[in-house]
């Protein structure tokens, strides 16, 4: 997924939350992302966090430290980290 693409989407929920205060906003984020962004969403938005991006509001840079690291994927395996989380057949 391209950083534009990713920052467009977390961008957007910091403005869902914006009517929070900094910190209840940033824990607010944060649980968004962990509950329902995939690690390989999640590794490219940590890196951006941690580079400290000027493009991402400061709610979304005070959330980073709450963001879950995914493990690493198995590199040899050639499935996404989709596939290998998706259920299986019926």
């Amino acid at each position: 997924m391209k950083d534009e693409t990713l920052i467009r989407m977390i961008r957007q929920i910091a403005t869902a939350f914006a009517h929070l205060s900094e910190g209840e906003a940033a824990r607010s984020i944060a649980a968004h992302v962990n509950d329902f962004w995939e690690p390989r969403m999640r590794r490219p938005l940590i890196a951006l966090i941690e580079a400290g991006d000027d493009r991402l509001p400061a709610a979304v840079l005070a959330a980073g430290p709450d963001i879950r690291r995914p493990a690493e994927p198995d590199a040899g395996h050639p499935q996404s980290d989709y596939a290998r989380n998706a259920p299986g057949p019926g």
